[in-house]
């Protein structure tokens, strides 16, 4: 699993679900660059890119009182670089200045500048002044309509370009892989001459959310006749056995579904809402949430290799054990974990079995509406939400209406943050924050704010969505199988429309 930046948190070698929990977000120092694993982020981008307003100062530089801390993102350079500056002129200037919040964290005792001698003062000043500079040219950088998490983005996006630009000149499919991954995680469109729609492609209304099936569960369920994990299964102690690992991670998914009649994500979404008590807490009736998480699955396409119900199964499970993982003991409302869950459960409901970018290149009636961007993200709110409106399938009836507004738009933000091309510009936000609360505070992460709480939230989910690398070796490899059968068989659409194939 991979490390958290918060005290008590995961880290090599140890469970999400350790017992040792922490009162709150507190950001610790990471490994020394010797035990890093090798990292683009944590490399110098002065190489190919010279123009010193676009540098960062040092690549990576760090923090004043975090003496193991790499600071990568550039706001959190600035701020750094401008409390140095700062230290800096209270020696040279032989200002006494109080103790406030931005002495550094871990102030030292100042240096009078009668100890230093004329050589080291004028070295002082000199780096005190470059320093500034650095900072100034940094500034005048940024642009009044961008946030300056962009900034880090668009220093990952450099570096990301640099590492697949050595890729690209090894071989042949070097170049394919490159190519690929610039496309998926850099929010790049690529021009691609497509066939022109034929008129019969366009005859199909727009006005209605597609995919959306009438299904009828609710006749069959009533709170005395529910099955002990809310499916139906002739193999019930064996599906209580592979749930004991319900709160860890690892969980085979797969043993869940052969032993829940191919119920994977239903029994699992039944098993954690019993687990968490959320039935109870939000008033939801037992045989309604049956109802629309059975519905829910339904719309998974089986015949799909990866993005199926067991995929949104074993996503939901993985932000399941996050949300219980010490460092982010008491941090959530019941509200967030609630709609955490949710946005885990529905963010691939009728998901095609292709990219976002085949839905663009060949014209569909999703990418149309949803003028593409983030087109199959889109669709998956569309219908999950859509779904709560069949027959006794409103789970969140008893919500208030502000409940109802701020879990939507949780939700939202969530499952939009699935969309691969936002990943550099997801890692960028995340990272500036965290960097930005090292070098201007003691180091507490308090997520008081709306946008730095969503923030955790949208990238637990999203790496809930990529955490197959990370799970137990025969369940990974499964996991690789489904997803590059799915890619071939994107590829032999690709072929039989005379498109040119994606590599994978």
């Amino acid at each position: 699993v991979c490390s958290f930046d918060a005290e008590n948190g995961p880290s090599p070698g140890r469970s999400p679900m350790d017992s040792q929990a922490s009162p709150g977000l507190v950001l610790h120092p990471s490994f020394p660059q010797s035990q890093r694993r090798e990292s683009f982020l944590y490399r110098s981008d002065s190489d190919y890119d010279t123009s010193p307003k676009t540098m960062s100062r040092n690549s990576s530089i760090n923090s004043e009182g975090h003496a193991e801390d790499m600071i990568v993102t550039p706001f959190a350079q600035v701020l750094a670089s401008l409390r140095t500056v700062r230290s800096n002129f209270t020696i040279l200037a032989n200002v006494t200045t109080p103790t406030n919040k931005r002495s550094p964290v871990t102030s030292q005792p100042t240096v009078p500048q009668a100890t230093l001698s004329e050589e080291t003062y004028q070295q002082m000043a000199q780096e005190t002044l470059e320093e500034l500079d650095w900072c100034l040219d940094q500034l005048e950088t940024i642009q009044t309509h961008r946030s300056v998490s962009e900034m880090a983005s668009n220093k990952f996006k450099r570096m990301l370009n640099r590492e697949l630009s050595h890729l690209s000149e090894m071989s042949r499919s070097g170049n394919q892989v490159s190519e690929y991954i610039s496309t998926t995680f850099l929010d790049k469109q690529n021009e691609v001459e497509i066939p022109s729609p034929t008129l019969r492609e366009r005859e199909k209304p727009m006005c209605h959310i597609s995919g959306v099936k009438k299904l009828t569960h609710s006749s069959s369920l009533s709170n005395s006749t529910l099955p002990r994990f809310g499916v139906k299964t002739e193999h019930e102690e064996a599906l209580a056995r592979e749930l004991d690992d319900l709160n860890k991670w690892g969980l085979n998914i797969f043993h869940v579904a052969e032993f829940s009649n191919n119920r994977p994500l239903s029994c699992i979404m039944f098993a954690i809402f019993q687990e968490r008590d959320l039935l109870k807490t939000f008033r939801i009736p037992v045989d309604t949430f049956v109802t629309y998480v059975m519905t829910l699955e339904d719309h998974y396409h089986a015949n799909v290799a990866y993005h199926n119900s067991l995929h949104a199964a074993d996503v939901t499970q993985s932000t399941h054990v996050l949300l219980s993982s010490p460092a982010l003991d008491a941090v959530f409302t019941d509200l967030e974990i609630l709609a955490a869950l949710f946005a885990a459960a529905i963010h691939d409901v009728d998901h095609p079995g292709v990219s976002n970018q085949f839905l663009i290149n060949t014209n569909s009636e999703l990418a149309l509406m949803y003028n593409d961007e983030s087109v199959l993200e889109n669709h998956h709110l569309a219908v999950g939400f859509k779904l709560l409106h069949e027959e006794n399938c409103d789970i969140f009836q008893n919500l208030s209406k502000r409940q109802r507004q701020s879990l939507r738009k949780l939700v939202i933000d969530m499952v939009l943050a699935t969309d691969m091309s936002k990943h550099m510009s997801l890692l960028a936000d995340l990272k500036t924050m965290v960097e930005t609360k090292k070098v201007t505070s003691s180091g507490v992460l308090m997520l008081d704010h709306y946008t730095d709480r969503i923030q955790v939230l949208r990238n637990m989910v999203h790496c809930a969505d990529l955490s197959n690398p990370t799970k137990p070796l025969p369940v990974y490899r499964q996991w690789t199988e489904r997803i590059m059968e799915e890619f071939f068989r994107q590829g032999d659409k690709e072929r039989e429309r005379g498109m040119e194939i994606s590599p994978m």
